[in-house]
């Protein structure tokens, strides 16, 4: 009796929707889908889950050292460095001002929250975000101030 119930679900499903139907998502609700995900996991200081959501050619642009920044390429690597800056920064937080989609690309408006000298800081910043395939290819961070 359960296999005929399945049949019988199968073809309603597909004489209903055929796949030309179903719709698909815009490149910038994947995009905006991608970087909701990586943020989740981000501010959830959770690296195993934001590698999940990384290209293995992913590029990391970090705000230091002045003037340029530190680059850091490959997934492994990317990975390694947010293991570690979380380990340093637990109580941080990143709040997005604004996203910007336009294709596979983001501009996110942000504000980093955190505790320094037992006081609250913040400093605001902007992140370029490259997406492909629905993974984070490149994060270029800068700040202001």
């Amino acid at each position: 009796m359960r296999l005929s119930a399945f049949l019988v679900t199968l073809f309603l499903f597909t004489t209903l929707f055929s796949p030309s139907e179903v719709p698909m998502p815009s490149p910038e609700q994947a995009t905006r889908a991608a970087l909701d995900q990586f943020n989740d996991a981000f501010n959830r200081h959770d690296a195993d889950r934001l590698a999940q959501f990384l290209t293995d050619d992913t590029v990391f642009e970090d705000t230091s050292p002045a003037p340029d920044g530190r680059r850091v390429e490959g997934k492994a690597a990317v990975v390694e460095f947010w293991r570690a800056w979380f380990a340093r920064n637990s109580d941080a937080r990143f709040d997005a001002e604004d996203t910007i989609v336009s294709g596979n690309r983001a501009t996110v408006l942000w504000t980093y929250h955190k505790m320094r000298n037992g006081q609250p800081w913040h400093i605001r910043g902007v992140d370029v975000f490259t997406v492909r395939d629905g993974k984070v290819a490149a994060k270029l961070a800068y700040v202001k101030g």
